[in-house]
């Protein structure tokens, strides 16, 4: 790595840094889920159909969550004039992109889950144990 490269690459670091706002919509958690279930269904879905498909999200966090994807350009919000009025949300080219990196991000969680709550298992179970005595 060249030192202009490694100067860039420590600035990410900073507190004033604008990746620092791109990292915070994309490390929550609902973030992931939205631009998850709209790559692997990979089509416009309705508000009330991601509601669906992410079981636990209020409607609250949902709006919340959406709103800030579509803030940032990884979701565009179609309104269609229609009586009620239809809604539908897809990933932008660039959620399309966002969309690669989460689905890493949630393959590897599956892949891993088991060994990553057995490491809680140990740790809480040492955490728990009275301390040893020191000799």
């Amino acid at each position: 790595m060249d030192t202009t490269a490694r100067a860039d690459w420590k600035l990410t670091y900073r507190r004033d840094c604008p990746s620092r706002t791109v990292i915070e919509v994309l490390a929550n958690k609902w973030a992931l889920y939205v631009l998850g279930a709209l790559r692997r269904y990979d089509r416009p879905m309705r508000f009330n159909e991601l509601r669906r498909v992410l079981d636990g999200i209020t409607q609250k966090m949902l709006t919340q969550t959406l709103r800030a994807l579509e803030r940032d350009g990884l979701v565009s919000r179609t309104v269609y004039p229609t009586v009620p009025p239809r809604v539908e949300y897809e990933l932008t080219a660039l959620g399309v992109e966002a969309g690669q990196l989460t689905a890493a991000i949630a393959d590897w969680s599956v892949a891993h889950a088991q060994e990553i709550l057995t490491a809680r298992g140990r740790f809480d179970e040492r955490d728990a144990a009275p301390p040893a005595p020191v000799r």
